[in-house]
């Protein structure tokens, strides 16, 4: 169906055209060339009229609805279209842009559902459904799985705009097929989820596998304490860790230091009497978090399903520890795999983890930060650089990409980006996507909750989508206050009435 025609000046990227009705941001349309068929995406879309330029006042602009009305060639409808490439190449998964601009004067088509469906629905292997075209319902959007277990995965968005129900689809179809995903659910969010092969482990560390640094903030050693951590990097030697009364054998370490006669451990005596309360606070305070009997955190994890690591009851300090072991060992272990595999190896050497692995960060603002660093932005950006040639996939999911890494977040091959209001979260995410149109990350902001612009290698094309809700994910959605506060001012109710119908009745007994 013709829908209006390319004008004035065309570019190989880019097109303005005249349309017989006013085209929605995110729609697909045909060019039909000489070279073959174009396919462009609307990426801003401009209503005019004529009887209404110049309206300085109410009285006129009543006046020119009329005169509206009248005149059909009154309304003027302008679509900036961008080019996507040849629809026949698209169709295969390749983008090529053509050499030669559409003339003015091309006409502009509605692409037909066998078209679109020949590039957003493949039936190749490794495609799953994601959601439908937010402009064509009748037509499925389907992912590469591959591509982000090979390139990664960013998802972006403001809170309650349906992040984590996104995560919990690509998490529920990766299990579909029987892989392994690893969720470090910072929140709480995902405990619940109802999927088969869920795995749910309340995140524990082990103190003793830690290096000093890393258990003085296990134990929140306050950052700039010098004297107190040098103090415990003595006492966390080799036998501590290998001690089997650990807590005991560290504080006999400390001990030796406050009762040494020695000159320079006289001097640091006093920090030594703070370390002594700190490691007694830390057994009463994390008594359910450290364990250093526990054994290897890692052994938890199993294979082919979905691991959620709930990491909801550490604190910032503590969460950022275990992640950066769990992300260094993880990282370690597909590496032994991948050496083993090849038979590069002259050593035996022994491994968990057989097949590919998704990694996905919650709240990655807060492991990954842009202004500091941190031991889990470390590990997180090495499986960023050389995930992909081991089999480790790395998904960062965040409400405020200002505030992540650049560094990482550039290095995600593809990303669902949904509602997006601070223009400093726009700025970040037009830096890390540089392929994104500037029109089309302007419509972050009028996306409604579970609408995403897809980009990057997981997809054909940038396509606007409405996501499948998963049903089977019951935490995340927002509370109700109202309705909470309705239920407990009944229920105190309730307990009064109760409360009286018991004293009546003592009062007859009595």
């Amino acid at each position: 169906m013709s829908l209006g025609y390319v004008i004035g000046e065309s570019k190989p990227t880019f097109v303005t055209a005249l349309t017989s009705r006013p085209l929605s941001v995110g729609e697909y349309i045909i060019m039909d060339t000489d070279d073959g068929k174009i396919l462009g995406l609307v990426e801003k879309s401009k209503v005019s009229s004529a009887a209404f330029t110049d309206v300085k006042n109410f009285d006129e602009a009543r006046e020119s609805i009329e005169i509206a009305e009248i005149n059909k060639r009154d309304k003027t409808f302008t679509a900036n279209i961008g080019i996507l490439g040849f629809l026949e190449n698209l169709q295969k998964g390749q983008s090529i842009i053509p050499a030669i601009p559409p003339i003015p004067g091309t006409e502009i088509l509605q692409p037909t559902k066998e078209e679109l469906k020949g590039i957003f629905s493949s039936a190749e292997p490794g495609w799953v459904k994601i959601g439908n075209l937010l402009r064509n319902k009748t037509i499925d959007v389907k992912v590469n799985l591959d591509k982000i277990v090979s390139r990664h995965l960013g998802i972006l968005a403001m809170t309650g705009m349906g992040k984590s129900n996104l995560v919990s689809l690509v998490t529920k179809q990766i299990g579909n097929l029987k892989g392994t995903v690893i969720i470090f659910d910072y929140h709480n969010d995902y405990t619940t989820l109802n999927i088969p092969r869920i795995n749910v482990i309340d995140a524990k560390i082990n103190p003793r596998l830690l290096d000093a640094d890393q258990l003085s903030e296990v134990l929140e050693i306050r950052d700039g304490a010098n004297v107190q951590q040098r103090v415990l990097r003595m006492a966390f030697t080799k036998n501590v860790k290998e001690s089997k009364e650990f807590w005991k054998k560290l504080e006999t370490e400390v001990d030796f230091i406050v009762n040494s006669e020695d000159k320079k451990l006289k001097e640091i005596r006093t920090s030594a009497y703070r370390i002594q309360d700190i490691i007694e606070e830390a057994q009463r305070r994390f008594e359910d978090i450290l364990d250093p009997d526990m054994g290897d955190p890692i052994s938890f994890i199993k294979e082919g399903r979905t691991n959620v690591l709930n990491i909801s009851e550490l604190s910032e300090k503590q969460a950022n520890v275990a992640v950066a072991f769990y992300l260094q060992q993880i990282l370690k272990d597909r590496k032994d795999a991948s050496i083993a595999r090849h038979g590069r190896s002259k050593r035996e050497i022994t491994y968990r983890f057989n097949s590919p692995i998704f990694v996905i960060i919650e709240e990655a603002h807060v492991f990954i930060p842009k202004d500091h660093d941190t031991s889990a932005k470390y590990w997180t950006a090495k499986i960023a650089r050389e995930g992909r040639k081991f089999g480790l996939g790395l998904g960062i999911v965040s409400q405020r990409p200002r505030s992540v890494d650049l560094n990482v977040l550039s290095q995600m091959g593809s990303f669902a980006i949904m509602k997006i209001i601070q223009e400093d979260d726009q700025r970040q995410i037009a830096s890390a996507t540089e392929s994104t149109s500037r029109e089309l990350i302007s419509q972050l902001t009028s996306l409604n909750v579970g609408d995403a612009i897809l980009i990057g290698q997981w997809t054909n094309l940038p396509s606007l989508v409405h996501v499948d809700e998963v049903k089977e994910k019951i935490m995340g959605a927002d509370q109700s206050a109202v309705s909470a506060w309705t239920n407990a001012d009944k229920m105190a109710e309730v307990a009064i009435e109760s409360t009286q119908g018991l004293v009546q009745k003592d009062l007859l007994l009595d």
